[in-house]
Order: structure tokens, then C-alpha cells, then sequence
């Protein structure tokens, strides 16, 4: 399914159905810091029903699945949420595959609503009252981000400037540390309790690296196969002269949660 949205990219389509494949094999990247931060919430934990909103593969219940709460995912892309069903096999995990502004669940039905690499995609004014009606008074909405520091790290920066060779509209580049940004609309329901960010090393190897990159919006969700293909012999070679076989990529993450009025 392409999305257009003059926000993103300059209006220029993507569909993350094209890299799902990708998405399931290169993206589950968040390491133990970033789950830790989320118990350290009490959030996503046993006795707590959660929806995960954008959830692409499946990634955040996926790995906080052992911690006992019960789980539905949803996402716009029927690629990915059938990816996300292959992924949790044997995990009693319910996937949707609809948009985030159709979400038509019964109100109070969430004790916590976490959305993660997704947040500024959404039509916030339409979003912001169907998530007061789901989620419980005084229950929950975790907002999560983690990205690259191209500024920072010598691999990420070069590996952004090669999607810009390709891409030149993608407005995925040049992150730097700031807090996630929550928009206006929301303050009439929730009010923000936690607003942090911190620095993250994630491991890579060349391949795994490559993945992530090819995975990301810039490429594999909007390129043609000759260009992604182009693209993908520049950067193997790129890292072949620059990078050693394992190495970490600097990130940071950012978490806001938001407690429902």
C-alpha cells in the first residue's frame, strides 16, 4: 500500500509492504537499554493489555512478550502484519492490518498504547481522541524513537549521504538527539510524564548494517528495483573500504509517555 503525504519525503511515495522481507530480517535492532527503559515505565508488563500501534514485524511485542502482557499489533501494511504473524508463531499475539486513524476498539479497552519509529506519520488531530476513548482513564501511551547519529558516527553519516545520492527528498537525515515532539491536540487528553533521551550502541555487521539501510524509507520503500540495486553495490563496496567486519553505529532513543486525563 503507497503512502503520499507532502510531510514526508516531499510528497514522494513509499510502501513498506516492498521491504517487509528486509524489515523482519534487519530491523529488530533496539537493544536491552531500550527495553529496560520500558519496564523501568511499568509499562508493557503482566496484568496490562497493549496495543501497538505501527507495529510493522511485530518488533516491540515480539521481545516484550515474555514480560506478560497481553498484546495486539496493528499496521497499515498487510505485508508487514503477515510478517509480524510469521515472526510470533507459538506467541499469543493478535495482528491487524489497518491504519492507526481507523483503530475501532471498544473505549477503556487499553491499559497502555506504545507506538514506536511511527508517531509522526499519523493525522494527529484525528488520533489523539480515538486513543483517549481506547486507552483506560489514567492508563498509558508510550511514544518510542531510536535513530542513527550521522553527525556523530563516521559509517552512519556516510551510509546517509549515499540514500541522499539516491533519494535526494528523503527527510530521514541529519538526526540529532532532541525529544520526541508531541503535538498540541494532545494536551486536551493526556498529560506528559516522561520525556527523556539517551545514547545507545547498537552492533552491526557489514551485512546486518546494510540491511538496516536498505530496509529504511529512503530505499527499499520507495526506490525502483534498478535503483535500490544501484544503491546496494555502492554501499556493499562502501563498507567494504571503511568499515570492519562487526562494529557499533551510534544511536540515540527517545521516549515520551503520556498518562490519559
Amino acid at each position: 500500500m503507497f503512502i503520499k503525504d507532502e510531510r514526508i519525503d516531499g510528497g514522494t511515495k513509499f510502501d513498506w509492504g516492498r521491504t517487509s522481507s528486509d524489515y523482519a530480517k534487519f530491523r529488530d535492532i533496539y537493544p536491552k537499554e531500550f527495553y529496560d527503559k520500558i519496564i523501568e515505565y511499568g509499562l508493557c508488563m503482566k496484568g496490562q493489555k497493549v496495543l501497538d500501534i505501527g507495529t510493522g514485524t511485530g518488533v516491540i511485542p515480539r521481545n516484550m512478550y515474555k514480560y506478560g502482557a497481553k498484546w495486539t499489533g496493528t499496521d497499515i501494511s498487510a505485508n508487514q502484519i503477515e510478517q509480524a504473524k510469521i515472526l510470533s508463531e507459538n506467541m499469543d499475539i493478535q495482528y491487524l492490518a489497518f491504519a492507526t486513524e481507523d483503530l475501532d476498539f471498544a473505549e477503556n479497552t487499553f491499559d497502555v498504547v506504545t507506538a514506536c519509529q511511527c508517531f509522526f506519520y499519523f493525522k494527529h488531530e484525528e488520533v489523539a481522541p480515538i486513543l483517549h476513548k481506547i486507552i483506560k482513564p489514567n492508563g498509558s501511551m508510550l511514544v518510542m524513537y531510536m535513530a542513527w547519529l550521522p553527525f556523530e558516527d563516521e559509517v552512519a553519516g556516510a551510509s546517509e549521504q549515499l540514500v541522499l545520492k539516491y533519494n535526494p527528498k528523503w527527510t530521514g537525515s541529519g538526526e540529532k538527539m532532541r525529544p520526541i515532539d508531541i503535538p498540541e491536540c494532545y494536551n486536551k487528553y493526556f498529560e506528559i510524564v516522561n520525556n527523556e533521551q539517551f545514547y545507545l550502541k547498537v552492533p552491526f555487521t557489514r551485512e546486518s548494517w546494510h540491511g538496516r539501510m536498505k530496509a529504511c524509507r529512503g530505499i527499499g520503500a520507495s526506490l525502483s528495483e534498478n535503483e535500490i540495486a544501484m544503491w546496494e553495490a555502492e554501499h556493499k563496496q562502501m563498507l567494504e573500504k571503511m568499515a570492519p567486519p562487526e562494529f557499533e553505529i551510534l544511536h540515540y532513543a527517545a521516549f515520551a509517555e503520556l498518562k490519559n486525563k
